[in-house]
């Protein structure tokens, strides 16, 4: 058996040499006492535990009616007095959770019994469904078909006793940007049948209902994750408005919240049409604008909520009415103010204690920075720049905030500079550089994934919740970089032992490559700028294309042989997770680049479009694949290689180019970031980061050197490759460069967002500074000296 162990945020693993019995056994009955008092979440993660032991075991797991010495597991709350007097009678203590946020212990009690208690309901939920794990059984069995394997017996003595509890308060995901695949596969294919509570009179493309939130909400529950902010677009009806929603949420324990533009509890992008009168304008439509957040308030009761407070425009745009940050800043200090008092009034006199977030996105970010006062209890939650490099980190005095600092970070987006809605791939090792900077600069209070559609971002997904609940994902070997040891642990956990070392190396080079370019920038176009459409040549010359090619084909090769190993049960679930991943990036990679040879190269362009052409076709018929054959149609309507019909996603037109491809560049020399002759100061080498899986993050005085000879001039010019990540401090991000004893030039990388130099980083995932030096003699010492936190150096070239 092949089994996945993550041990959690704040885990101790004892072990003990006790006498082999089974707690589940093939045919046998296994008891377990769990008090009738305990909140919803507890028994909806007993039924899904149940469920998993009669699918692995073809046994049976039935409730006791009391935490008798025969009972195989008791199971319980320190809310539940029998269970406490149970504990007490066996001196078994369970202060260290007690008090403590979602907490749980594991215990064996002799060598036939064992102790499962929570310090609150979220907390045994999450224990119980360690046993799940223990058993085999993968966060993802029904999201990506990880059929969990038939197991004869799993003993007590393979139980490890544990006592654990998150890194990050609330963690969770938020599904956006549904129009191409979540919505249309709920609506048609799995919930064709959910019912809005009232009548619609929008005319919407579809919902996602109760049965489909039950599979999103128990995904979670797998995951350890507490929070979603439901989908939310204009194509979809409402969270609130579909009955049964709230009430799912609830039976599993999941706090439902909003993204940054819908404040306290409303989704505006769709509610407003339906429940508001006039203009969306709190200036010019102040009671109308109130009277529809009370209303929601009203409904809400005692569920659990975090209040997104603020205000933007009805969907993702500025706030109607404003016409410059000062008067935003105005406008945002009397909404939070109004806010609060609609709190006070219809969910807890005492404001404060009540979970709410405020999120500086886009424009916001701005107007924060002039001078808005956010009360200290609220939570600040800070996002990246949607391309997976965090915007801001908290000062001094934003990390000392009694609401605490949190981040919102996207596998997935819609906007500029382009769009990567298809595949959500951002590099793992920049979501847990980024991630884990984030916690140590005080980001641990919220933490938020925008996942899309879910799919196909499932590893990005356990990544993230995985470091939320244990932000040193304790537990696994140490061959490799945390990273890397993560995702091979997930690989042998889903594929087994051989499958999932041999696929290590394929990920890698899947994630660098897709790193360096992801598919949805291959067209070298923007989204919005109506001059930049068409797909155009990328700057990449002919030998370059035809390496990047040629490794594309390596890593294909290798999946389809991978695939002979495959257990026949986990067919559909490499299909999903990884051949049409990286096939179908392969296609798109051909599609695209066979133009562009195509359109230089005349005397052979025939056979270069139609490769180009056919590349077109293999995508379509691998998402044909996906959505009609794998998983007997499960997934029809998922997966859309097209969003947005963007012109990358298209056939690419013929066409002919009169002007030269770029000439391979000629180097003198050229490192990684951790390929230095001498560093100083603090440093942290970065595995599987960058355009070569090997960067290095230089914090404040740190500083590296590179040596070179060759050179035959009386100067050279040095390219210092950097990723695109944000200041740390004080909005700055400086480095310094110099060889030998010629002065310093000093640059500032720090990019405003939007800005054409920001949008040129980040399709290109560098940002490249060029500094000339003249040389006295043919050696010489780069010296690179990080003024600010935070400098990541990629590579460094000379030229």
């Amino acid at each position: 058996m092949n089994k996945f162990f993550l041990s959690c945020g704040f885990c101790l693993i004892m072990q003990a040499t006790i006498t082999a019995q089974n707690l589940f056994e093939n045919g046998k009955s296994t008891e377990i006492y769990i008090g009738q008092s305990e909140k919803s979440v507890v028994h909806t993660a007993l039924n899904m535990l149940q469920k998993d032991i009669q699918t692995v075991f073809d046994a049976q797991l039935t409730l006791a009616s009391a935490p008798g010495d025969e009972v195989e597991i008791v199971a319980g709350t320190p809310d539940n007095p029998e269970f406490m007097r149970f504990l007490r009678k066996h001196k078994i203590d369970i202060f260290s959770i007690q008090g403590q946020w979602e907490a749980f212990m594991i215990r064996r009690l002799g060598d036939s019994q064992l102790i499962v208690a929570g310090s609150d309901a979220r907390g045994l939920a999450y224990g119980l469904l360690e046993l799940s794990r223990e058993a085999g059984v993968s966060p993802w069995e029904w999201w990506a078909d990880v059929h969990p394997e038939k197991q004869s017996s799993l003993a007590f003595s393979d139980i490890k006793e544990r006592t654990c509890s998150p890194s990050v308060q609330f963690r969770g995901i938020f599904l956006n940007d549904e129009d191409w695949g979540l919505n249309p596969w709920s609506t048609k294919t799995f919930e064709p049948d959910a019912a809005p509570v009232l009548p619609i009179t929008k005319k919407f493309k579809g919902q996602i209902g109760p049965k489909t939130y039950a599979k999103i909400f128990e995904l979670l529950l797998r995951l350890r994750a507490n929070t979603l902010w439901p989908a939310m677009h204009e194509v979809t009806v409402p969270f609130y408005f579909i009955d049964g929603n709230r009430e799912m949420a609830e039976r599993y324990g999941i706090v439902i919240s909003t993204s940054h533009c819908e404040p306290l509890m409303r989704n505006s992008a769709t509610e407003w049409d339906l429940a508001g009168e006039g203009d969306y304008n709190f200036l010019s439509n102040r009671q109308a604008v109130i009277d529809y957040w009370a209303e929601r308030l009203k409904d809400l009761g005692h569920s659990e909520n975090i209040f997104t407070m603020g205000m933007r425009g009805k969907h993702d745009g500025r706030m109607i009415g404003v016409h410059n940050t000062m008067e935003y800043k105005e406008a945002l200090q009397d909404v939070l103010q109004v806010q609060d008092s609609l709190l006070r009034r219809y969910i807890n006199s005492q404001s404060e204690e009540i979970p709410q977030q405020f999120i500086p996105y886009k424009e916001v970010l701005d107007v924060y920075h002039a001078g808005l006062n956010v009360p200290e209890h609220i939570t600040l939650v800070w996002p990246d720049d949607n391309f997976g490099y965090i915007r801001h980190f908290p000062d001094s005095v934003e990390s000392r905030r009694k609401g605490g600092n949190g981040v919102y970070f996207h596998t997935s987006y819609w906007g500029e500079p382009h769009d990567f809605l298809w595949l959500g791939i951002v590099q793992p090792a920049l979501m847990y550089q980024q991630m884990k900077l984030a916690y140590d600069r005080n980001m641990r209070k919220i933490w938020i994934l925008n996942v899309g559609d879910i799919k196909p971002s499932e590893y990005l997904t356990e990544l993230f919740l995985d470091m939320a609940w244990d932000i040193n994902l304790a537990g696994l070997d140490t061959s490799n970089s945390v990273v890397c040891s993560h995702l091979k642990h997930w690989l042998i956990s889903t594929f087994g032992q051989k499958a999932g070392e041999q696929l290590l190396p394929v990920m890698n080079e899947f994630y660098l490559l897709s790193h360096i370019r992801k598919p949805e920038f291959m067209g070298n176009n923007r989204t919005y700028a109506k001059d930049r459409e068409a797909i155009t040549d990328l700057p990449w010359s002919a030998q370059y294309i035809h390496e990047r090619l040629s490794c594309f084909s390596s890593i294909v090769g290798k999946v389809k042989e991978i695939q002979t190993i495959i257990p026949y049960n986990r067919m559909d679930a490499y299909f999903e997770l990884i051949r049409y991943p990286i096939e179908a990036s392969n296609e798109m990679n051909k599609k695209i680049l066979y133009a562009q040879l195509a359109r230089h190269t005349p005397a052979d362009s025939a056979r270069l479009w139609h490769k180009s052409d056919a590349a077109y076709d293999s995508i379509a018929a691998l998402t044909h694949i996906y959505n009609n054959t794998i998983a007997n149609g499960k997934w029809n309507n998922i997966m859309s290689f097209c969003p947005r019909e963007l012109p990358v996603f298209g056939e690419v037109p013929h066409s002919t180019e009169t002007t030269y491809m770029p000439e391979p560049e000629k180097y003198i020399s050229i490192w990684n970031g951790t390929e230095y002759s001498h560093a100083s100061g603090e440093y942290i080498i970065l595995d599987g980061f960058g355009h070569e899986g090997k960067a290095i993050y230089l914090k404040k005085g740190a500083s590296v050197e590179y040596s070179f000879t060759g050179h035959e001039t009386d100067s050279v010019t040095v390219e210092i490759r950097l990723v695109p990540t944000h200041a740390v401090i004080d909005g700055k991000l400086r480095f310094a460069i110099s060889i030998g004893d010629a002065e310093p030039q000093v640059f500032d990388y720090e990019t405003a967002e939007y800005s054409e130099e920001w949008k040129t980083n980040v399709l290109r995932a560098q940002a490249i500074k060029t500094a000339t030096f003249p040389v006295a003699s043919d050696e010489g010492l780069i010296k690179i000296y990080a003024i600010d936190e935070g400098i990541v150096v990629d590579q460094i070239c000379i030229k």
